[in-house]
């Protein structure tokens, strides 16, 4: 239960940081356009690009971080990769061409 409120208020989250992070460039690509002088809307247009990659990728990374952090297993568990039919030795027929 705590994973599933966990995993919906992360999902609530990063969707309105995305949309948060949409209204901020779409309000900072009108100031741009706004400019009149060619140079300053040069610069503008750079710091544009650099805020959002800046917010985008700071969203993405929230979103992988938070979604590892919930899902990942206890530290306590033991799982067995190899049981799932992921295993990579010699006996899976990997080995050999």
């Amino acid at each position: 239960m705590l994973k599933f409120l966990a995993a919906a208020l992360t999902t609530i989250l990063i969707c309105s940081m995305t949309l948060g992070a949409m209204f901020t460039l779409i309000a900072a690509t009108n100031y741009v356009v706004s400019l009149q002088s060619g140079l300053f809307r040069g610069l503008a247009f750079a710091a544009e690009l650099a805020l959002g990659v800046v917010l985008l990728l700071g969203t993405v990374w929230l979103a992988t971080h938070l979604a590892v952090r919930i899902f990942r297993p206890k530290p306590g568990s033991t799982s067995d990769i190899s049981a799932g039919g992921l295993s990579s030795g010699p006996s899976s027929g990997q080995g050999s061409l």
